[in-house]
């Protein structure tokens, strides 16, 4: 019998660092199912919210300054050297990092990814979350503005007229979110990406965003440990 394992990947969609290990993860899933692994268990991943800025602005800020000012001590030297590492980074996974554009509130975003992951399901978010992410680190768009929450849902097969209906009722499901922005907090979450793989005789972590390799090895030992 194949053992249904959920994945629960803590994330804010601002956090290049979880952009970087939804990739992986992403590459390590498609080894996996590839494998003889795969026919002792199926994964499924669950989105939970974290915000790595709860008291940005919805408006918003200059990502470049903001990154600069809170991470590298107003460094252009140290800020340099940051983005030439995360765009070495996203090479390989096909990742064009962008430092332009606007930080902001994710509330939002995390409200939209939450409600659809309920209604729609894991292939529904997982593509929300995929098209937020590529909108403010590839295309520097604004992370939780109308505009982007809207090319996000629609591409994830929502209609429009719902998804326009959703976005702008911003108080719908927001009080879930914080919800689940403390009980994260709750649960000792403190920095992102976190991720749980649920196994048959126990839970496997991993913080910080790994290689592939790594998450691929974790899979590999939750099917074992399932069989």
């Amino acid at each position: 019998m194949v053992y249904e394992s959920q994945i629960s990947f803590t994330l804010d969609t601002i956090c290049p660092w979880t952009y970087l290990a939804k990739k992986r993860l992403d590459e390590a899933l498609h080894q996996f199912r590839s494998s003889p692994s795969s026919s002792t268990v199926n994964f499924t991943t669950k989105f939970l919210p974290y915000q790595l800025y709860p008291s940005a602005p919805q408006a918003g800020e200059s990502k470049y300054d903001w990154y600069k000012k809170t991470k590298y001590d107003n460094s252009e030297e140290r800020m340099k050297m940051y983005t030439t590492l995360m765009s070495a980074y996203g090479v390989p996974l096909n990742i064009d990092f962008r430092f332009d554009g606007l930080v902001a509130n994710t509330l939002q975003a995390h409200r939209i990814v939450q409600h659809y992951q309920e209604e729609r399901g894991a292939q529904v978010a997982d593509k929300i979350v995929n098209s937020l992410y590529k909108q403010y680190f590839e295309q520097a768009q604004h992370p939780s503005s109308r505009e982007t929450l809207l090319k996000a849902t629609m591409g994830a097969g929502i209609v429009e007229a719902e998804a326009r209906q959703f976005i702008d009722d911003e108080d719908e499901g927001l009080q879930e979110v914080r919800m689940l922005v403390r009980e994260q907090a709750g649960n000792g979450v403190d920095s992102v990406p976190y991720i749980v793989f649920e196994g048959r005789r126990r839970d496997l972590t991993l913080e910080g965003a790994k290689e592939v390799p790594e998450y691929l090895k974790v899979l590999e030992q939750v099917a074992k440990e399932s069989s």
